[in-house]
């Protein structure tokens, strides 16, 4: 029995009038969470010299498509994170010479965030391992359960963005 599995058991003896399910549900999920960013993402990423949030900011302007810019509102939307951290990551992977920032093509007040050729390479080569990397988290489970999966958690977030 897992670590949720037993705090249920221990909270139905302790308090057998309420229904503890959902901690099962969100226990699980903050665990596989946790061990996955920790113990499965951070060291891949890591091998390529970025955290998880630098990897994103780069595969994020990577999959964009040629000419692989974007401006840093929209790489602040796309990954969700606060403008001061994006900054702080542009600024880290700029100093790397894995980004540059370059005038606006169309609007002379703003700029956009560009992959280098050495950032595009570097993204690339990560890409390649962190995607083999997510095969072996999720090799336990079939094709379907991992279908299964996706959509339930697409179907959870959905729920919780929605206005209540």
């Amino acid at each position: 029995m897992d670590r949720a599995g037993r705090a249920m058991e221990q909270w139905r003896r302790e308090r057998p009038d309420l229904d503890v399910s959902p901690m099962g549900v969100i226990g699980r999920l903050n665990e596989a969470s946790a061990l996955i960013a920790r113990d499965r993402l951070a060291p891949v990423f890591a091998r390529f010299g970025m955290q998880a949030g630098e990897f994103d900011v780069l595969a994020t302007l990577r999959r964009a498509g040629a000419p692989y810019a974007l401006t840093p509102t929209e790489l602040y939307e796309a990954t969700m994170v606060t403008s001061g951290a994006m900054t702080a990551r542009l600024d880290r992977l700029e100093k790397a010479g894995l980004t540059r920032r370059a005038p606006h093509p169309s609007d002379r007040r703003g700029v956009v965030v560009e992959l280098t050729v050495k950032g595009r390479e570097l993204t690339d080569e990560a890409l390649t391992a962190h995607v083999a990397n997510e095969h072996q988290i999720l090799a336990g489970l079939t094709r379907g359960e991992r279908e299964t999966l996706a959509k339930l958690l697409e179907k959870l977030i959905g729920s919780l963005s929605s206005p209540s």
